[in-house]
């Protein structure tokens, strides 16, 4: 029976380094091969996801921005779609920036990206490098983006999250990417990886029962309650914990995912 796997990027496929290991590269194409779905699902934007998109040599549709965006990298597809926030919302939250101890502010789409500041700015990071026309402006930033970025510490993330909410909960939803980067995503109200899961799976023709997803943060939790078997890594918030149907043995550093998922599917015994 072929399954989807949906699997998020940080701090449950990637590692503490923010890699693919050799060893989760071989189980997911090793799953790909007997005939099963991977699909990224991500808090991430495309320009810093595709890279691992193309270390597994995907086909499949991706969702990234949290579900914001759900399109088929490097192709047409009359499926895609992409829903964004208000332009006028992000230089407002962009005026609240010290107040919030951000370190910085940008907002971004499927092909680009704005930032207020070079100070933090990381081409690494961003997987590009930036130029003027970069800078998080309201000369720049002419559309409503996807969606926001913001950095902060680990300690400040739940009281920014929180006043955000408070501000503009009735347009946004703020995320988590997980893993050791403390970012939030800001995105549409409503927008929430299950319901990007739930395009990819009716794309390939999967059944909701036959869909397996991997996650460890709170903007997992509609995606691992939706499918038909939500796993948490051992390294997960006790929340995402509560709410999945099992949990790896083992965390995102130590192969947890790909331990998992070869037992699960009996890909030893093939």
């Amino acid at each position: 029976m072929k399954k989807l796997i949906a699997i998020d990027l940080d701090g449950t496929t990637l590692n503490n380094q923010s890699l693919i290991s050799p060893t989760t590269e071989k189980a997911l194409k090793n799953a790909i091969d007997h005939g099963h779905y991977v699909s990224i699902v991500t808090g991430r934007p495309y320009r810093m996801s595709s890279q691992f998109y193309r270390q597994l040599g995907l086909t499949t549709p991706m969702v990234n921005f949290n579900g914001a965006l759900v399109h088929l990298p490097e192709k047409q597809w009359a499926d895609e779609k992409e829903t964004g926030i208000q332009r006028d919302l992000v230089f407002d939250i962009l005026a609240q920036k010290q107040a919030l101890n951000l370190d910085f502010v940008a907002a971004e789409n499927k092909e680009t990206f704005f930032i207020d500041t070079l100070d933090y700015f990381d081409s690494a990071f961003f997987a590009s490098e930036a130029t003027p026309n970069n800078l998080l402006t309201t000369k720049n930033l002419v559309t409503d983006p996807t969606s926001m970025m913001v950095r902060t510490s680990h300690e400040q993330a739940k009281n920014v999250s929180d006043s955000l909410m408070k501000q503009y909960g009735d347009y946004v939803d703020v995320r988590t990417w997980g893993g050791p980067t403390p970012i939030l995503e800001i995105v549409s109200k409503g927008i929430q990886k299950a319901k990007g899961v739930e395009q990819v799976a009716s794309y390939l023709d999967i059944k909701r029962s036959d869909i397996i997803a991997f996650g460890d943060e709170h903007n997992d939790e509609e995606m691992l309650d939706y499918v038909g078997w939500g796993v948490a890594m051992k390294n997960a918030t006790d929340q995402i914990k509560s709410v999945s149907n099992d949990i790896t043995d083992k965390t995102n550093d130590e192969d947890g995912l790909a331990d998992y998922l070869t037992r699960y599917l009996g890909l030893n015994d093939r």
